[in-house]
């Protein structure tokens, strides 16, 4: 089973980007970020066609999460999280998708940092940190995909003393992303792959992509449950050399069925 997650930066004005994405790579399930459309402007047809039912959650201009599946149906277990600092703003969504419950998530960016925005930032990263220990308690399989804003390691950053002050690498949020893993989540590509430097987004300024000068802000997060059946991890970089591309590229995992080989607990 192929876990994705994209941030698409925009998911009509990239349609043509994520269709290809997803007829190249054929992911069984996909989360994706910063959709920047209301709910009646969601392109379900559009994906339909190639196989793919959606579940959304939009908004219009800003933000914005969906979760799709080619392995069958999508069944919504929430919509924002309990307690969300501002609930207008739609940045989490959570379903069972084939055995599997995964929730799709954009953490605020919260720059500029002090201020208002980091406030909030902080506020939704605690909201999460409670959600997902009930997550964790209850014992099911879960996977936490998304934009996380956050670089968790100075291996997550290409030059890391260039940002000590923004938001995305500042020690608050850092120190909120290490209370989540200690919950038992297992980031799933540090986990496959500890001494690599892997990016997920390249700015569109400065010529970030070609020089390689990225950031590792998007993240799978497996509960102990199913990290047992993690086996692949990885980023399709090609993807965001693509022509009119979002920032990002498309993240993902490979899960072996379970009771399989890459399942020695069950």
């Amino acid at each position: 089973m192929k876990i994705a997650s994209y941030n698409v930066n925009g998911v009509n004005g990239r349609l043509a980007i994520l269709l290809r994405w997803l007829e190249d790579a054929q992911p069984d399930v996909v989360t994706l970020q910063e959709l920047k459309a209301p709910d009646e402007r969601f392109p379900a047809a559009a994906l339909a066609e190639i196989g793919y039912e959606a579940l959304w959650h939009g908004q219009k201009s800003w933000n914005g999460v969906a979760i799709l599946s080619r392995v069958g149906s999508i069944h919504e277990t929430r919509r924002g999280l309990p307690g969300d600092p501002d609930p207008a703003q739609s940045r989490y969504l959570e379903a069972a998708v084939n055995g599997v419950l995964v929730a799709a998530l954009y953490l605020p960016n919260g720059n500029p940092r002090p201020g208002p925005k980091f406030d909030y930032k902080l506020a939704w990263f605690d909201r999460l940190i409670d959600h997902a220990a009930t997550l964790m308690a209850s014992g099911a399989p879960v996977v936490l995909a998304g934009d996380f804003n956050v670089m968790p390691t100075e291996r997550d950053v290409y030059k890391p003393e260039r940002w000590q002050d923004d938001a995305l690498f500042a020690p608050e949020v850092r120190a909120r992303y290490a209370a989540l893993l200690a919950q038992g989540w297992t980031d799933s590509l540090r986990h496959l792959h500890p001494d690599e430097t892997i990016y997920t987004f390249w700015d569109y300024f400065r010529n970030a992509f070609a020089r390689n000068a990225g950031l590792r802000i998007d993240h799978l997060l497996l509960s102990p449950s199913l990290a047992p059946r993690l086996v692949a991890a990885g980023v399709d970089r090609d993807v965001r050399g693509w022509e009119k591309t979002s920032d990002h590229a498309p993240t993902w995992i490979e899960l072996a069925e379970p009771g399989g080989d890459g399942d020695p607990l069950v």
